[in-house]
């Protein structure tokens, strides 16, 4: 039963099993011997998923113990149990699943997150998994963050924030088949601040989220794998977005508890081609879709809103 065992996770790939220390009984340095079977490129794996599951809908993670049932209320030890709970119960809804890292730092619980990826992985190894972490940094930072992102959480994609330049995205890049989505035009209101302000120097004095655009879709897209987050509370941003990258995927939160439109949404993001999805979107919701009831069925809650929230978007496209 070992052997069966440690050659799941060889074929799965996904080293965190090894770096957290559970590798089914068996010392690290045997399961680090064993030939691994590397995961298909993120779009691919993305695609696969929303073909196989008819949908753009993502779940995001992000655990809040003070919002969960009676019998984990405030108990930050169980957040492992009620993500573990969500995942198995709208799995097989979803085209990605996306953990925000801070939901689970903030409680000393990046093991809890590491367990969390496991479970995903046994439970639905053919779902992507989007690190939500934002990170922004240069040189041999970048690089570290990198493998907190792949190689410590065996994650898919990672969200990042592009202020820095390409050097704070380049790390990212050089890791084959990894994806990575640009903060472009987020969902929260003091995004005009700095993303909706104009570049005089930049020829045709384009707006930042425009710019950051641009770049990702032409000459930062050196894997194939950028995409960007751009989110549901501005779908003629979405739509200007999707004009200038019209093959990049495009991660979108605001969906839910935040009143992003889902007919907007889809209207203004999806590209079809032929019958082919060829402008892809993935539509986040956590809060909704976590916290649709407060009592013991919240799983099956979860699967209910979850559902609708899939169905809704499947037939708008």
């Amino acid at each position: 039963m070992r052997s069966e065992r440690c050659r799941f996770a060889a074929v799965s790939g996904i080293r965190a099993f090894v770096a957290s220390g559970d590798c089914f009984g068996l010392k690290a340095s045997q399961c680090r011997a064993l030939p691994t079977i590397p995961r298909m490129n993120f779009t691919d794996m993305l695609q696969q998923a929303s073909q196989r599951h008819q949908s753009m809908l993502c779940v995001g993670l992000d655990p809040e113990p003070s919002k969960f049932p009676a019998a984990m209320k405030g108990e930050a030890s169980h957040i492992f149990d009620f993500c573990a709970q969500i995942v198995d119960a709208t799995h097989d809804l979803v085209c990605a699943f996306k953990p925000q890292i801070a939901y689970f730092a903030a409680h000393r619980a990046e093991d809890q997150l590491e367990q969390l990826v496991q479970h995903i992985r046994r439970t639905a190894p053919h779902l992507p998994i989007i690190l939500d972490a934002k990170r922004g940094d240069i040189g041999s930072t970048a690089e570290q963050y990198a493998i907190e992102a792949f190689d410590r959480y065996g994650a898919d994609a990672v969200t990042l924030s592009p202020f820095m330049g390409f050097d704070s995205v380049q790390p990212y890049l050089k890791r084959h088949g990894k994806g990575a989505f640009l903060l472009c035009r987020t969902s929260n209101p003091g995004g005009d601040d700095l993303q909706n302000q104009r570049l005089a120097s930049v020829q045709g004095q384009p707006l930042l989220y425009e710019h950051i655009a641009r770049l990702a879709q032409g000459p930062w897209n050196l894997n194939g794998q950028l995409g960007l987050v751009v989110g549901a509370t501005y779908p003629a941003e979405i739509e200007r977005v999707r004009a200038i990258a019209p093959t990049l995927p495009l991660l979108i939160p605001g969906v839910g508890a935040q009143g992003g439109d889902a007919a907007a949404t889809v209207k203004a993001g999806l590209r079809t081609q032929g019958g082919q999805v060829s402008g892809p979107i993935i539509v986040n919701s956590s809060r909704a879709v976590l916290y649709a009831s407060s009592h013991a069925d919240f799983a099956a809650a979860a699967r209910t809103a979850a559902m609708a929230t899939r169905d809704q978007l499947q037939a708008l496209s």
